[in-house]
């Protein structure tokens, strides 16, 4: 088969310029250089960047579900593409041996669609939240999973095609989720493989403003659109019983309460239940769609 050609896509509000010249800078220098480089300005006008890479700037900050939909559209546009490879715009490229790593993952399987890098700071810890399974004392333990990490990752633009693209009035967190479940639901494998490093800062979700009540809202929005009848109730208890003995903050409990009520009231868009083998599969994968 031919060898698979990657592009890649990186989302900025133009507030981490330094940053984001050190990423490209990164890209860059990779040993199998990438067909494209497209960065999309969420809200924002961009200047100074390399000529090879391809802008857009919209007018508005769409998220990140909105702003990696725009960076897809564009490469799909150029017809030179075949894996898709989204980064953080604060995260970097340590090795220069990423984008032929995973051509060679691309070139071994065809129903590869997803590959999650590993996230790790300067220090090369990998926080906990960054492991993409519930088992997550070993973040060097590569395998299939049940969903990926949105700072660095890998998507098949065929499975794309067939699952069509992500979320747009999700906005911002669970996103990943949604696009995972239809991904397995198709029939394409996701594989977390910890040698593919993006360093990034340690941070907390919890920065966002918004985190709360969007986290709340989307992961009602995600069982409204993907899970059987039956365990919609259950997949929410769950995380209702969770979040209440988990939370810490008053403020924070009242806003994610306001987001679950939220996404009770607001459509999550068309429902398209996944099949029953794939409750299955995820269960057999280490992360049955009720937690």
């Amino acid at each position: 088969m031919t060898r698979p050609r990657v592009g890649v896509a990186v989302l900025t509000m133009g507030d981490r310029m330094p940053e984001l010249l050190a990423l490209l800078a990164s890209v860059a220098k990779q040993d199998e250089p990438a067909a494209r480089v497209v960065v999309v300005g969420n809200g924002t006008a961009l200047s100074g960047l390399p000529e090879a890479v391809t802008v857009v700037e919209l007018e508005e900050n769409s998220g990140v579900s909105g702003g990696r939909n725009v960076a897809w559209r564009r490469l799909r546009d150029f017809g030179d593409v075949d894996v898709l490879v989204d980064l953080d715009d604060d995260g970097l490229l340590i090795e220069a041996d990423v984008f032929r790593r995973i051509a060679d993952l691309y070139a071994a399987e065809g129903r590869l669609g997803i590959v999650s890098f590993r996230i790790a700071d300067e220090t090369g810890d990998t926080q906990r939240r960054h492991v993409p399974r519930l088992r997550a004392g070993d973040p060097m333990r590569r395998g299939l999973v049940t969903t990926f990490l949105g700072g660095g990752h890998a998507l098949s633009m065929p499975m794309l095609e067939e699952t069509g693209p992500w979320p747009d009035a999700f906005f911002f967190t669970h996103e990943e989720t949604d696009l995972a479940w239809r991904a397995v639901d198709h029939g394409w494998d996701i594989l977390y493989e910890p040698q593919l490093v993006l360093q990034h800062p340690k941070t907390s979700p919890a920065r966002h403003a918004v985190y709360y009540r969007m986290t709340a809202r989307n992961r009602v929005w995600l069982a409204k659109r993907h899970l059987p009848a039956p365990l919609v109730p259950l997949y929410l208890g769950v995380w209702v019983a969770l979040t209440v003995a988990r939370s810490r903050s008053v403020a924070g409990l009242r806003a994610w309460f306001a987001g679950f009520t939220e996404g009770i009231r607001a459509s999550a868009g068309p429902r398209r239940p996944m099949r029953w083998r794939t409750v299955w599969r995820l269960t057999r994968l280490g992360r049955p769609p009720v937690v």
